[in-house]
């Protein structure tokens, strides 16, 4: 194997996801997580965004549509981790879920940052989570980080909505 190392400056563009229904696949990423339409082909693809961008996810039936929902137990997408940009922001998103009773699959404390769980209606899982300062990451006395899953204080996190 070669030693090569990607740029430091490297970044995952998009994901693209199959899903089996556009709009209901668009109620959950616009109407409850809050994306932008950028982009939409039909009835078989949108393209979505935070900010402008062309598009952080593109949701798909060209395989998929009317498809029953992921197996659970299958090789594939683990799941989708969209950065907030502070601890604030995923409060806020947080309440949006507790508010509409959106089931959540866990919730998680990684030292490094802060993560909640879910799955979107095609079993697609979802990470909303925000980074902790890189000064507040643990590292063990050999300077090797020590990411670790601890439970997150969800009333914590919720009192972030109004400090």
């Amino acid at each position: 194997m070669s030693d090569y190392i990607v740029p430091a400056q490297t970044r995952i563009g998009h994901v693209h996801l199959k899903v089996s229904d556009i709009d209901k696949a668009l109620g959950f990423y616009q109407g409850l997580l809050g994306f932008e339409i950028m982009q939409r082909y039909g009835d078989q693809a949108v393209f979505i965004s935070a900010g402008g961008y062309h598009h952080h996810i593109g949701l798909n039936t060209w395989y998929s549509k009317g498809a029953d929902r992921a197996p659970r137990r299958a090789p594939g997408l683990f799941h989708t981790a969209i950065l907030y940009p502070s601890r604030k922001d995923l409060a806020i998103i947080l309440k949006r879920l507790v508010d509409v009773h959106y089931p959540l699959t866990g919730a998680s404390d990684h030292g490094v940052s802060e993560a909640i769980y879910l799955d979107d209606p095609d079993g697609n899982g979802v990470e909303l989570y925000w980074d902790k300062p890189r000064d507040q990451w643990p590292f063990d006395k050999d300077g090797h980080l020590q990411m670790v899953t601890e439970p997150l204080d969800m009333q914590d996190l919720l009192a972030e909505i109004d400090r």
